[in-house]
């Protein structure tokens, strides 16, 4: 995957936009102003912090050790690290970028949610 395709990927979704709070090279993806997707896009390897169940991201740690670890400089239970170098099927990383997208709307305010469901 390239940084390219990962902010279409995470752009792709309702209301989700990019910002750049901690600096110009760490893309920060947000939903309803809270963080789904963090990338360095200049970085090599091209990784990608994305929130996750906590039982989801322990499992998926011991699937694909090496290539999902935990979140770097964030909470570990709640966020992995994801590198996107090829080792992990397209469907796989657009289902965790989805997965993570969907665990933040879920936390939003109820009117916030609502407001994301109009077309």
């Amino acid at each position: 995957m390239t940084p390219e395709q990962l902010r279409s990927l995470c752009l792709s979704f309702n209301a989700a936009v990019e910002d750049f709070p901690f600096s110009p090279e760490i893309s920060v993806f947000k939903v309803g102003g809270k963080l789904f997707a963090l990338s360095w896009m200049d970085a090599v390897p091209l990784k990608v912090n994305l929130k996750c169940d906590p039982d989801d991201a322990v499992r998926l740690r011991g699937e694909y050790p090496g290539v999902i670890t935990p979140g770097y400089h964030m909470n570990k239970r709640h966020w992995n690290t994801v590198d996107l170098t090829g080792d992990l099927p397209a469907w796989l990383v657009r289902e965790l970028v989805e997965d993570s997208y969907d665990l933040v709307v879920a936390g939003l305010p109820r009117a916030e949610r609502l407001r994301l469901d109009r077309p």
